[in-house]
């Protein structure tokens, strides 16, 4: 089978499943990973005849993305930042919205001449403390998750991007952080709600970690209240605290950190315009 066709074939069994926008984009991360082509050179070698293993390759993939798989767990990588990181079913998959958390962080603290200590908690695939930890070589970074499976992930993803971060199993809920100290404590914790449930694509909703996903309805901003009580004990005097945010719970989240004291609570809505980040100055 030529290149050509297989695109076609794909189209096709894909098109009841997927719009067709969205099933090139699949389409061309695969050809990118498994024949090292990118889409301008597709283009170029559509008579190109396909071995026996590359199309068990697309075949196995279009099986798994009929069953509503994400194509990042299929290919085993994702982009973030411009770097590369490691995925599976372990770990969520890294988000746009999280690369605009990581930004405000680089352009608060870029140029700062001092050791920045960081704690990363609940740091899933470690995309925000690599990225941290990357683009800021005179940090220290430290990174917490309750999932050894996730630790696992993230420890390859740091040294696959040539970084050192020191690792913690901990349960954030239940046990206290022995480091103290730090000038920034960043977290992307689980706040989705249950009832938001009916909002989210099926990939994500029977592939990704629920445990990293999902909050009760009853109080879903269980992770912020208990991070935002540590962070008053673990920042230094100057330190600041960064949140990801669920988008419907912004006045509340906010409301809830300026009542333990923060000095500055700033919410900060992406570029979709929904409330999506939030940084509180501890003085």
């Amino acid at each position: 089978m030529k290149i050509k066709d297989l695109r076609t074939h794909f189209k096709n069994a894909l098109s009841k499943a997927y719009d067709a926008e969205e099933v090139m984009s699949f389409f061309y991360l695969l050809t990118e990973k498994r024949l090292g082509l990118r889409r301008v050179d597709i283009a170029l070698q559509l008579e190109r005849e396909l071995s026996e293993d590359a199309l068990a390759f697309f075949k196995e993939a279009e099986i798994r993305l009929l069953d509503f798989e994400p194509v990042q767990y299929i290919i085993g990588d994702t982009e973030f930042f411009g770097l590369s990181f490691l995925v599976n079913e372990n770990v969520l998959i890294p988000r746009p919205e999280t690369e605009e958390l990581v930004d405000w962080i680089l352009k608060d603290h870029l140029g700062v001449a001092y050791e920045l200590k960081i704690l990363d908690i609940g740091t899933g695939s470690g995309c925000i403390a690599i990225t941290l930890a990357k683009n800021l070589p005179n940090a220290k970074v430290y990174a917490i998750d309750v999932s050894e499976k996730a630790l696992a992930l993230a420890k390859q993803n740091a040294d696959k991007n040539q970084v050192k971060i020191e690792f913690i199993q901990l349960d954030v809920l239940k046990e206290e952080i022995d480091e103290a100290n730090f000038d920034i404590v960043v977290s992307n914790p689980p706040y989705v709600r249950e009832l938001e449930k009916t909002e989210m694509k099926t990939n994500v909703l029977e592939n990704e970690p629920a445990l990293a996903l999902f909050v009760s309805n009853d109080d879903p901003l269980i992770f912020y209240r208990r991070i935002s009580v540590l962070s008053k004990q673990l920042l230094t005097e100057h330190g600041r605290l960064y949140f990801e945010i669920n988008q419907y719970l912004g006045a509340e989240t906010k409301e809830l950190i300026d009542k333990l004291q923060f000095n500055t609570v700033t919410l900060r809505k992406d570029i979709y315009q929904n409330d999506r980040m939030i940084r509180a100055d501890l003085n």
